[in-house]
């Protein structure tokens, strides 16, 4: 069950905070904003689904919870950095389009 810890904001039950009716994850706006650099209404203005009031939400829980969030953005990047040791080398577009032109041609 979902815990209610701020207006708009939620944790999940592996603890992971959320704007539930935007079903958006906390980190998700803080890497917005350090992508970006954009404001919280940039952020609504980019990303429509999302309210001003969910925007400031996030950003005050982020602030009083930084080393945790952080910690999942870092976790995060890892898990894709695993991911794509594991799967290796991948083609390029070029040899994705020779691909598809030749199994084209072979029909």
């Amino acid at each position: 069950m979902a815990t209610l810890l701020y207006e708009h904001i939620e944790l999940d039950e592996r603890g992971v905070a959320w704007i539930p009716e935007a079903n958006t994850k906390v980190r998700e706006i803080v890497l917005s904003r350090q992508a970006y650099g954009y404001s919280p209404e940039e952020m609504v203005e980019h990303f429509p689904h999302l309210t001003l009031a969910g925007v400031h939400a996030a950003l005050a829980y982020y602030y009083d919870h930084q080393a945790q969030i952080d910690a999942e953005i870092e976790e995060s990047a890892r898990f894709v950095e695993r991911m794509r040791a594991e799967a290796g080398p991948q083609p390029t577009r070029a040899e994705w389009e020779a691909r598809f032109r030749a199994r084209a041609a072979a029909r």
